[in-house]
């Protein structure tokens, strides 16, 4: 019998709040985050049901020494890595300041921000640069009825994907700026 639990479960890039309440939820059943399969795969350990709260970061470089130290000298235990995205964990028990990884709202204003520059931006690109002068080539071809359906189903799911994940990083930047 196997210790370990395998999900898959798809978060875009601006569901990570949504992720952090997952994973809590999945300490409170007795299962922690072991480590991530890129793209969208959770390999839990089980054990005891726990009360952790799990924090998510993103840095799309290669994070550095001191980086990672600074968290561990805070509590903080790097539990994953996907994307860009470093996942962190601490004992609820252990967090003061309500169980925020970043100690004011201007740090998390600019992790929000390089989401937008460094994942956001390219999509927008991809999609203006590549996909749509694509999709026009294929629709004005004749006797190409199979690209065309799959083509109108990228873009319909790029647009989308584009308008959740704008909408709910504006929101996020919007919240933040007030504080």
């Amino acid at each position: 019998m196997s210790n370990t639990k395998t999900f898959t479960r798809i978060f875009t890039i601006a569901d990570y709040e949504e992720e952090e309440n997952w994973l809590r939820e999945q300490s409170r059943k007795g299962l922690h985050l072991q480590k991530m399969i890129q793209p969208f795969i959770y390999i839990f350990e089980v054990g005891k049901p726990e009360e952790m709260i799990y924090r998510l970061d993103y840095r799309n470089a290669k994070g550095d020494q001191d980086y990672a130290q600074m968290f561990a000298d805070y509590g903080w235990e790097c539990c994953g890595k996907c994307f860009g995205w470093i996942y962190f964990r601490k004992p609820a028990s252990a967090v003061t300041c309500e169980g925020e990884l970043f100690s004011d709202s201007e740090s998390r204003l600019s992790m929000v921000q390089h989401v937008i520059q460094t994942r956001m931006l390219p999509l927008l690109v991809v999609f203006l640069c590549i996909l749509i002068p694509q999709w026009t080539n294929v629709m004005n071809s004749p006797d190409e009825i199979t690209l065309e359906v799959i083509f109108s189903i990228l873009m319909l799911l790029y647009v989308i994907l584009i308008l959740h994940c704008g909408r709910k990083l504006y929101s996020l930047r919007k919240k933040l700026k007030k504080f």
